[in-house]
Order: C-alpha cells, then sequence, then structure tokens
C-alpha cells in the first residue's frame, strides 16, 4: 500500500503497440489494472472509430449470453459461479466461441419454440375435452328430429310452433360452443342480446378447476358456454362476437357418436403430446445444463474483450497503420510492472516487434491515486465524498481514521452502547469472508463496508463512556467516590460550630430534601475520582448544570484544537507546493488569529480549572463574560482603518474578503464544535429517560408480581435501546461528525478538487449475472 499521507506521484506515459500484439497488451494490462487511458479521438465520434464493429460482435455476444441466462434461471438450474477469473479470449478463439454460442441459441430458440407449440397444444386440447364433458349436460337429443337438429331442454316459454315454423322456413340450427374468461361473462351475453335480437340460447357452466390459458399462460377461472342460433348470418354475428371478446371456440359434436369419437381422439392425442413434450423439456434442460458449465467464463471473457476494444478505441494511430499510440496515466511506482505487463502481451501474441513505452513530460494536473485496504477504505470514502483530492495535496484520511471515531464518541459517551456496538462490528469482521454479507441487502452491505469505522466508533465510545461514566445512563463506582457524605454531619461540634460551617444535624436533615454538599469543609472532598466522572454526581439535582459546563469547555478546547491542527497542515500543502509567501500571508496570520483569541480562551479555561479550588471557586469569574469583555471593553481604543483602503485592486480585495471570512468562520466554526457538547447531553438524557419510564418501573413493583413483569420490560428495553440509541443517535452522531470534518477540519486545508485514478482493471467489471439480465 501506498504512502496515505499524500496522493502518489503519477507520470504520463505513451505506448507504442503493433497492431498484432495491440489485443494482448491490453489484455495484460487489464489484468494488472496499472494504468488509466486518456482518449486520443475526442472528436471522433463512437460509431467511427477503428474498433466500433469489434464492440458491436461484444454486445452481440453479450445479447446472446443474457438470453442462455435468461432460460437457464427459468429452468431453475443453478448457475456455478467460478472462484478464479479467465483471462480474455485469445483472437483466434473468439470466432469459434461466436459461432458454438449463436448455433446454441438457434438450437434453443427452435426447441423452446416447438415446446411452447406443443404446450399450447396439450392446454387447447385439455379446454376442449373439458368443453365436451360439459356440454353434454346441456342438450338432450330427440330421435323424431333429423340428427342435424338438436332441441334444447324443455322450457315454460319455449313454443314448438315457433321450432316448426323455423323448420318450414328452411332455417337450420346451428351451434356455437367453447370457454370465456370469468369476467367477461356478464358483458358478452349482453353483447350477444344486443347484437342478435334474441335470436340466441346461451347456457353457461363454470368449470370446477382453473385452467392455465393457452395464449397468456395465466391461471384463471373459465366458463363454459353453449350458443344455438337460427340461420347463417347470425351465426356469423355470434362467432365475431366471440373473437372480439377472445372466446376459446371448439368445435360442437352434432351427434353422440361423434362427440365419442372426438373424445377417445382427444385422450390419445394427449398421451402423445405428454409423451412428446416430456421428452422435449429433458432434452432442453440436457442442453442448457451443459450450457451453464461454460457461461460464467464467457460472460467474464466477453466483458473483457469489451472492455479491451473500448480501450484500443481511444488510441491513435501512426501514419502507416502499423503501430497504435495511448496515452497513460500512471504510478511511477508501477512503470516497471508496466514495462513487464507490454513484454508479456508481445510474447503471448508470437509477435517479433515488441511493444513499448517511454514517459512524457506534461504540466496537465495528473489523476490522484490514494491505495487503501479493507481497513482504511472506508475512512478513504467519508473524503472521497466530500471531494477526491488534489493532485499531491495532504489526504485527511490518515487523520480521520482517529479524530472521526473519537469525535463520534465525545457525542455517543456510554460504555454500555459503545460495547454493543463494538461487537457487533467485531462480528462482521471476524465473519468478513462470509459470501452472504457480500451479496446482502444495501443495509447491511452499508453496514458491512463500514466494519472498521463501526469498530473504532464503538471501542472510543467505550472509551469515552468511561470518562463520562456512563453506562446505560447509570454511574458504575468503580474506585470508590471521592466525596463523603459522613463528613457533613458530626456531633462533636456544638451548635455554633454547626452552624458556622455549615454542617448538617437532625433538623437541617428532617426539614430539606436537597442537601448541599461544601467541599471546603475537611473530609467531604478527598480528591477527584481516578478516571472520569466521580458517580456520586449520579445521585446530584445539580448533576445536569455540572456536565454542561463540563462538555462545554471539553468541546471549544476539542474544537480548536482540532480546527489549528487543520491549518498546520494547510502549511505542509505550502511548503510542497511551494507557495512559502502563502506560510507568511495565509497561514502564520490564521495561526494567530486562531491562537491569540480561541487559543486564549482555552488557557482561561485550564487557568481556572488549575488556580481556583473548593475554597476559592465561589469567587472564580465567569470565563463566558471575561472573553466577551475583552472585545467589548478594550483596555485600548482601536484606531479606524487607513485611508485609500480597498483601493489596491482585485488582489488586495480577495485577500481582505478571505480575511473576513476566516475570521467569521473561525467564529462559527468554533461554535460548531459545540454540537459534540448537546449530542453528548442529548444522548445522556434519553438512555436516561428510557432508564427512568421503564426499567425502573419494573424494579418498583412488588415481589408477587414484579418477577413477571420485569421480562417484557427488559425486552422492551433492549429493543428500544437498539432502536433508538443505538441506531437512531448513532446516526445522527456520525453525521455531525462527517459535518465537523467536512467543513470545520477539512476547509483549512484540503481543496479537494481533484478527479480520481481510475485504471483500466478486469477486477472492476461487474461478474454478476443479474447485471447481464437486466
Amino acid at each position: 500500500m501506498g504512502s496515505l499521507f499524500r496522493s502518489e506521484t503519477m507520470c504520463l506515459a505513451q505506448l507504442f503497440l503493433q497492431s498484432g500484439t495491440a489485443y494482448e497488451c491490453l489484455s495484460a494490462l487489464g489484468e494488472k489494472g496499472l494504468v488509466q487511458f486518456r482518449d486520443l479521438n475526442q472528436n471522433v465520434s463512437s460509431f467511427q472509430r477503428k474498433f466500433v464493429g469489434e464492440v458491436k460482435r461484444c454486445e452481440e455476444l453479450e445479447r446472446i449470453l443474457a438470453y442462455l441466462v435468461q432460460e437457464i434461471n427459468r429452468a431453475d438450474i443453478p448457475l456455478p459461479e467460478g472462484e478464479t477469473s479467465p483471462p480474455a479470449p485469445p483472437l483466434k478463439q473468439v470466432l469459434e466461441m461466436q459461432e458454438q454460442l449463436q448455433k446454441l441459441e438457434v438450437e434453443l430458440r427452435e426447441v423452446t419454440k416447438n415446446k411452447e407449440k406443443l404446450r399450447k397444444n396439450l392446454l387447447e386440447l385439455i379446454e376442449y375435452t373439458h368443453m365436451l364433458r360439459v356440454t353434454k349436460t346441456f342438450v338432450k337429443r330427440n330421435v323424431e328430429f333429423e340428427p342435424t337438429y338438436e332441441e334444447f331442454p324443455p322450457l315454460e316459454n319455449d313454443s314448438l310452433l315457433d321450432y316448426s315454423c323455423m323448420q318450414r322456413l328452411g332455417a337450420k340450427l346451428g351451434f356455437v360452443s367453447g370457454l370465456i374468461n370469468q369476467g367477461k361473462v356478464e358483458a358478452f351475453e349482453k353483447m350477444l342480446w344486443r347484437v342478435c335480437k334474441g335470436y340466441t340460447i346461451v347456457t353457461y357452466a363454470e368449470l370446477d378447476e382453473p385452467l392455465e390459458d393457452p395464449e397468456t399462460g395465466e391461471v384463471i377461472k373459465w366458463y363454459v358456454f353453449l350458443i344455438s342460433f337460427w340461420g347463417e348470418q347470425i351465426g356469423h354475428k355470434v362467432k365475431k362476437i366471440c373473437d372480439c371478446y377472445h372466446c376459446h371456440v371448439y368445435p360442437y359434436p352434432n351427434t353422440a357418436e361423434e362427440r365419442k369419437e372426438i373424445q377417445e381422439g382427444l385422450n390419445t392425442r394427449i398421451q402423445d403430446l405428454y409423451t412428446v413434450l416430456h421428452k422435449t423439456e429433458d432434452y432442453l434442460r440436457q442442453v442448457l445444463c451443459k450450457a451453464a458449465e461454460s457461461v460464467y467464463s464467457h460472460v467474464i471473457q466477453v466483458k473483457k474483450m469489451k472492455a479491451i476494444y473500448h480501450m484500443l478505441n481511444m488510441c491513435s494511430f501512426d501514419v502507416t497503420n502499423k503501430c497504435l499510440i495511448a496515452e497513460v496515466w500512471c504510478p511511477e511506482a508501477d512503470l516497471h510492472e508496466l514495462r513487464r505487463a507490454l513484454e508479456e502481451g508481445s510474447r503471448e501474441s508470437g509477435a517479433t516487434i515488441p511493444s513499448f513505452m517511454n514517459t512524457i513530460p506534461t504540466k496537465e494536473t495528473p489523476p490522484t491515486l490514494i491505495r487503501t485496504n479493507k481497513f482504511t477504505e472506508g475512512f478513504q470514502n467519508i473524503v472521497d465524498a466530500y471531494g477526491v483530492g488534489s493532485y499531491r495535496e495532504v489526504n485527511p484520511a490518515l487523520f480521520t481514521i482517529i479524530t472521526f471515531p473519537f469525535l463520534f464518541a465525545v457525542m455517543f459517551g456510554d460504555f454500555g452502547h459503545g460495547f454493543v456496538m463494538f461487537l457487533f462490528a467485531l462480528l462482521l469482521v471476524l465473519n468478513e469472508n462470509h459470501p452472504r454479507l457480500n451479496q446482502s441487502q444495501e443495509i447491511m452491505r452499508m453496514f458491512f463496508n463500514g466494519r472498521y469505522i463501526l469498530l473504532l466508533m464503538g471501542l472510543f465510545s467505550v472509551y469515552t463512556g468511561l470518562i463520562y461514566n456512563d453506562c446505560f445512563s447509570k454511574s458504575v463506582n468503580l474506585f470508590g467516590s471521592g466525596w463523603s457524605v459522613s463528613a457533613m454531619y458530626s456531633s462533636s461540634h456544638t451548635p455554633a460550630e454547626q452552624k458556622k460551617m455549615g454542617l448538617w444535624n437532625d433538623s437541617v436533615v428532617r426539614h430539606n430534601r436537597v442537601l448541599q454538599l461544601d467541599p471546603s469543609i475537611p473530609g467531604v472532598f478527598q480528591g477527584p475520582y481516578p478516571l472520569g466522572i466521580d458517580p456520586i454526581w449520579n445521585l446530584a439535582t445539580n448533576r445536569l448544570t455540572f456536565l454542561n459546563s463540563f462538555k462545554m469547555k471539553m468541546s471549544v478546547i476539542l474544537g480548536i484544537i482540532h480546527m489549528t491542527f487543520g491549518v498546520i497542515l494547510g502549511i505542509f500543502n505550502h511548503l510542497h507546493f511551494r507557495k512559502k509567501f502563502n506560510i507568511y500571508l495565509v497561514s502564520v496570520p490564521e495561526l494567530l488569529f486562531m491562537l491569540c483569541i480561541f487559543g486564549y480562551l482555552i488557557f482561561m479555561i485550564v487557568y481556572k480549572w488549575l488556580v481556583y479550588s473548593a475554597e476559592t471557586s465561589r469567587v472564580a469569574p465567569s470565563i463566558l463574560i471575561e472573553f466577551i469583555n475583552m472585545f467589548l471593553f478594550p483596555a485600548s481604543e482601536t484606531n479606524g482603518l487607513y485611508s485609500g483602503q480597498f483601493n489596491f485592486g482585485e488582489i488586495l480585495m480577495t485577500q481582505v474578503i478571505h480575511s473576513i471570512e476566516y475570521c467569521l468562520g473561525c467564529i462559527s466554526n468554533t461554535a460548531s464544535y459545540l454540537r459534540l457538547w448537546a449530542l453528548s447531553l442529548a444522548h445522556a438524557q434519553l438512555s436516561d429517560v428510557l432508564w427512568t419510564m421503564l426499567v425502573r418501573v419494573g424494579l418498583r413493583v412488588d415481589t408477587t408480581y414484579g418477577v413477571l413483569l420485569l421480562l417484557p420490560v427488559i425486552a422492551l428495553f433492549a429493543v428500544l435501546t437498539i432502536f433508538i440509541l443505538l441506531i437512531m443517535e448513532g446516526l445522527s452522531a456520525f453525521l455531525h461528525a462527517i459535518r465537523l470534518h467536512w467543513v470545520e477540519f477539512q476547509n483549512k486545508f484540503y481543496v479537494g478538487a481533484g478527479t480520481k485514478f481510475v485504471p483500466f482493471s478486469f477486477r472492476l467489471l461487474s461478474s454478476k449475472f443479474s447485471d447481464d439480465v437486466a
């Protein structure tokens, strides 16, 4: 891994690739991921470039592979994903692979088409058998009529005179039978009545089981219908209405013998279709299983081949068209590997003239490359989300590794909550090689990618929780309190002495709800707690006032140190870019302003802590009032602005605006660090409220029902702790810590106006089948 303090030194290299070895050389470069190509054909459209035909061929292969993956998934055949990535296919194997895939596609489409056709015929025959079975009960035959006529069941309103009259007029009784969707029955019947003017008789019956639609494949409920009509004209209208409502119409037998013969033929054909369809599906599955064995390697190879041709389209040709010229950005530390990759590509192609490279001077700004590992990647992503660093400027990610989890912990300081977060992150770290974590849902994958950030955040929160002496809103007495209550109650003194010293007696204890410890009395305050806040403050009524003062001053001190450190890092940028005048005219004035005003504020805070004791604490001055008076009531009057100010041109105007902005920014930035105090206070108070409303209530119930009530109370307390205090409060502290780094810290030295180094690397290609299908 390279330096994390600055981005790596880059150089512009020119590659001379022989036409016969260019493909192999870029394949070797893609495997190593060393260089970023520059487009030398920016004025040439994508359709006019040299290798546009090869790119289209790769897209055609991707289309075929996407079709294969779709059919394999439809057949529920597992897709094996190999652990190793196959290299790009040699040019002599590309045509062979293309022919194999095209032949396989044609075969699959023919087999699939035949299968769908057989399946459609089978579904139609099944519908026909159901229709014959149901319509058998619709009509009763009468031997007195001719074989071509049928009589419906006798109805009260039917008239035999109408039937005989129609027969004498030569009208022929016809039938249309079939199946219709359940939702279209009512509209279908109304349409028949309106168009045919009542000269039809419709009979319906619902099928017992839903059937699959041969056209759409949807399983729906069907109705079997039988329509009888007189005359050919009405018959044409009935058939057109059936077509409009997408009815499945089947021939209706005229005699019982014909019905029996048709039904026997249907059963035979259905059995034959089942056999043929089963054999077709077996053959199709065999073909797909064989294709699934090599589809992963083909997908990876085609993607690599397409990426190579995209890079070749960015190269330019020399005047002889025998050599390709490419310009690449490459880290100086990888130049040796770049030469070796070109040698490997030339050797694999068998070329007599090897490809070579040389570096060229340039005044263009190179891209920014900062190498990371799995631990530093998350912190670098936090910085890059604000802006990619300018070339060779100081990288804040190195310091963010410590300052980010620490500032988070200042706002999230709780030993119990931090330990739970630490255990969760530790579980992710120990199981980081588990495949399900890399392929989990978006929220879980976000936690997994930031597992090391969570680990340090939880660890630092344990430390600040010990300092605050907070563990699920309760204090822990590890070393014994430094305050003694018994020293305030002494019976050996006379009443006058007790009154003069402010000691307690029986009357004071009995008649006062709030008792105050006086540290000036000997024996009351025995010394500070060894680590953090004394646990006795958890019982004090003025606990919030004491912690407010402590955390507010602590937030100001941490914020000023953090911003001053950012200004000092800016000096390293000026030294590196050889801008020494910026040190004297920018950095030094910024430091003087910061230290003379806010550094003095820190001095007053520390001075007050060290000089004033418990005996003199009542006469200690207010730091806030002293700091305000320093500006409002100065010792000597200040002179006004000199004459002619703002008349020195644009440079002076820019510097004045920058100075004003910096001065005002320092004040606002210092106040912004008070969010450390505010969020720490909010977290502690929410935790205390949760304890008071749940656990304390459960503990105060009598022993008879208390045990039964305590179990659900503790479970609810655990759930609310995780979702409110850990997740919601943790997310809030996380966002505020990001803001403190982006705005208050990084703007002192970090520009973030660079472009990220994106190498030509096959590792950046996706190997998921879902991406190909999409």
